[in-house]
C-alpha cells in the first residue's frame, strides 16, 4: 500500500481524468498498433509489433502506478486544518531576510507541484522548511547556494 496523499479537488480530478484517458483511448490507440503489426505478417522478426508490446507493458505500468496514486488520494478537508501552522495546502508568504524580498508559495503534493504557478511540493527543501512554521518564525531553507533565511509573514487557506 502506497502513502497517503493530500490533493486540491481540481488536482485529484486531473488524476481521475488522466487514468480515464490512459484506460480508453490510451489501451485503444495501442490495441490499434499491435493489430496493424500483427496483419504484416511474421511476428518472430516483426519490430513493430515488439515495439507495440513494450508500449503496451509501459502504458500498464502507468495505469497500475496512477491507480494506486489515485487509491491513496484524500481531498484536503480545509476545516480540520490547523491554520497557526504552514501545512499542506496552506499559502506562505515569506520574507528573504537578507534582502527583503517576498514572495507566496501554496504547499502541495508533489504530483500538483508547479513552480510557476507558485505550487511547491512538501518535499522540496523550500516545503520542509516551511511545515510546521508560524507566523514570525523564521525558516531555515537548506539551498544549493547555501542556508536562506525567510520569516514567515502570513499563512492562509
Amino acid at each position: 500500500m502506497g502513502k497517503i496523499q493530500y490533493y486540491t479537488e481540481e488536482g485529484l480530478k486531473r488524476l481521475k481524468d488522466e487514468l480515464q484517458e490512459l484506460k480508453t483511448k490510451g489501451r485503444s490507440d495501442i490495441a490499434k498498433q499491435i493489430a496493424e503489426a500483427r496483419d504484416k505478417g511474421d511476428l518472430s522478426e516483426n519490430a513493430e509489433y515488439d515495439a507495440a508490446k513494450d508500449a503496451q507493458g509501459l502504458l500498464e505500468l502507468k495505469i497500475a502506478k496512477l491507480e494506486e496514486v489515485v487509491g491513496n488520494a484524500r481531498v484536503m478537508d480545509n476545516s480540520k486544518v490547523d491554520t497557526s501552522k504552514a501545512g499542506i495546502l496552506s499559502t506562505v508568504k515569506i520574507k528573504n531576510v537578507k534582502n527583503g524580498m517576498t514572495v507566496a508559495y501554496t504547499l502541495v503534493s508533489e504530483e500538483e507541484a508547479d513552480l510557476k504557478s507558485g505550487k511547491i511540493s512538501l518535499g522540496s527543501p523550500f516545503g520542509k522548511g516551511l511545515v510546521g512554521k508560524s507566523v514570525g518564525d523564521i525558516a531555515q531553507i537548506n539551498a544549493p547556494a547555501g542556508v536562506l533565511e525567510f520569516e514567515i509573514l502570513e499563512i492562509s487557506y
